[in-house]
């Protein structure tokens, strides 16, 4: 997502120098968002307030070298003006003890954002993070929701790096870095659930899946995955394609091993757990409407 033209590539804000003598961390140079930390985003995009042009909040998530993994987010109360700016910083480190305490590996990495345009506040809350992920940088993550006109929607990265001839942190540049989208297998189905209801003609939000519903889908992704990897060995064996070793050896290790469950009636155990789930959360639904039916007509 490229900058605006109203985006300046230098910022100036007041920061203490770094100490010459603390070892350079290294920059990022990929970072890896999680769908929840950009679900997330967008939603408190949605809640602000009419006065607001854009939202603010951390990052958490864990670094591994030269790559940042952001995992989840969290939104920063804050006012922004033509004249100031105001970040309330107990709220931010409040909210960082509580995630903390819950998921002690996420760190802070950085800062989100939304709209495109970084200008002297963004560098001045680029200093402001900078100092809670000493002495690793932050990163700034960017994301336009598209609803300005003549912008698309997009998710961009960037780090902050020291310009001038006696580079000082008064003087910054924002640097693009790559940015990926990544999601969990527990989390696909949460996904295919909004592109589905997305897709839909006649849904207008999104219900609720019952768990044979999700069964029958994972059953029809399986079996159409099934007949793409015979149609394949079919076109190899009958020499219309040149097999691939790698290929061979992956669906040897992953077929070769995927038919203990089943011989052992593992598939029929887990359905019948799913089938029973099912009864008894209908069981129960039907049981509070019952009790509600029958105190409402034994109030006076």
């Amino acid at each position: 997502m490229p900058v605006g033209p109203s985006s300046s590539a230098i910022h100036f804000n007041s920061s203490a120098v770094s100490d010459p003598s603390q070892p350079t961390p290294r920059t990022p140079t990929s970072v890896t968002i999680h769908p929840v930390a950009l679900f997330s985003i967008l939603d408190h995009y949605l809640r602000r307030n009419e006065t607001q042009e854009r939202v603010i909040g951390t990052l958490l998530g864990v670094r591994n070298g030269n790559a940042v993994e952001v995992r989840s987010s969290f939104a920063v109360l804050h006012s922004e003006t033509s004249e100031q700016v105001a970040v309330d910083m107990e709220y931010h480190r409040t909210m960082y003890e509580l995630h903390h305490k819950v998921n002690s590996k996420e760190v802070i990495v950085g800062w989100y954002s939304t709209g495109s345009d970084l200008n002297t506040y963004s560098a001045l809350i680029q200093t402001f993070y900078s100092q809670e992920t000493t002495p690793h940088p932050a990163i700034l993550v960017s994301v336009n929701t598209g609803v300005e006109e003549g912008q698309e929607a997009g998710v961009s990265a960037f780090v902050s790096s020291p310009v001038g001839v006696d580079p000082k942190p008064e003087n910054l540049v924002f640097v693009p870095v790559p940015v990926d989208l990544r999601f969990h297998d527990a989390e696909k189905s949460g996904l295919d659930l909004l592109i589905g209801t997305a897709a839909s003609s006649t849904s207008t939000s999104p219900q609720p899946v019952a768990d044979v519903e999700i069964l029958e889908r994972s059953l029809l992704s399986v079996s159409s995955m099934l007949d793409r990897v015979l149609s394949y060995v079919q076109s190899v064996l009958s020499g219309e394609k040149e097999g691939d070793q790698a290929i061979g050896r992956y669906l040897m290790d992953t077929l070769g091993t995927a038919t203990d469950d089943l011989e052992k009636s593992g598939f029929n155990s887990s359905l019948q757990d799913t089938l029973m789930i099912s009864y008894l959360a209908n069981l129960v639904r039907s049981q509070a409407e019952v009790s509600a039916r029958l105190a409402l007509a034994t109030a006076p």
